[in-house]
């Protein structure tokens, strides 16, 4: 475990060069990274997806315009010359570095470096789906939270199942949508005991409705399901 970068599965080294496959391996060793050789791809038998592939340039562009196409793995590509070309066209091809002669301690920087900014890019995506929420009728929803406030700015608790209800209602304004995916919806967040969906809508119908006998957010659509009958407004 890495605990700047998060968890490291393993760290793939394609060179033809055993003395410098095994180097980098023991230095990346020592570092708590994983690593796994190969002398070139046809010999390559292992299991599971690389964190990170650092890769002879000898190897062939084509091998890395081939993963680039399927994968967005990051890529280090390594050369004996400092040929300005190389470069250019191994980064242009969708390399995420180009290093020439490197040491094993500026592989593993280039690593650390190259693995920390994709776990903070990743983090950053999780916080952008996140942020905002939804407004309808004079409530709002703020995902970060899961926070319900009413019109009179109290907020309303919410268990994970009814907080996954609701917002598959609000992501799916005046719609009707099925029993079968609100359940599958509150599923996702946590264990449901109670098959019946109308249990679920009840109880949040007693929180969000003045008469919950009369219902004029959470509809019945007879046959169907449920519809959330009021505009909801994405902030």
């Amino acid at each position: 475990m890495n605990p700047d970068i998060g968890l490291i599965d393993y760290i793939l080294i394609i060179n033809s060069d055993p003395a410098m496959r095994q180097t980098v391996r023991g230095y990346f060793s020592d570092h708590n990274f994983p690593a796994r050789c190969a002398s070139n791809w046809s010999e390559l038998k292992c299991t599971g997806t690389p964190s990170l592939i650092i890769m002879d340039q000898s190897h062939g562009l084509d091998q890395l315009r081939s993963i680039r196409s399927k994968s967005d793995i990051p890529i280090i590509m390594t050369g004996d010359r400092a040929d300005e070309v190389d470069p250019i066209v191994s980064l242009e091809l969708g390399a995420d570095d180009y290093i020439v002669r490197p040491s094993p301690r500026e592989l593993l920087a280039r690593t650390r470096a190259i693995l920390r900014r994709r776990q903070l890019s990743r983090a950053a995506q999780i916080r952008k789906r996140q942020e905002g929420g939804y407004r309808f009728n004079g409530w709002r929803l703020e995902r970060y939270g899961r926070r319900l406030v009413d019109p009179n700015e109290t907020s309303v608790s919410l268990s994970k199942g009814e907080y996954a209800l609701l917002l598959a209602f609000l992501e799916a304004p005046e719609r009707p949508l099925t029993r079968e995916h609100l359940l599958n919806a509150t599923r996702v967040h946590e264990d449901i005991f109670d098959r019946s969906i109308d249990v679920q809508v009840l109880r949040l119908r007693r929180k969000l409705e003045i008469d919950p006998n009369a219902p004029r957010m959470i509809q019945t659509e007879r046959g169907i399901g449920y519809v959330f009958a009021l505009p909801v407004e994405r902030f």
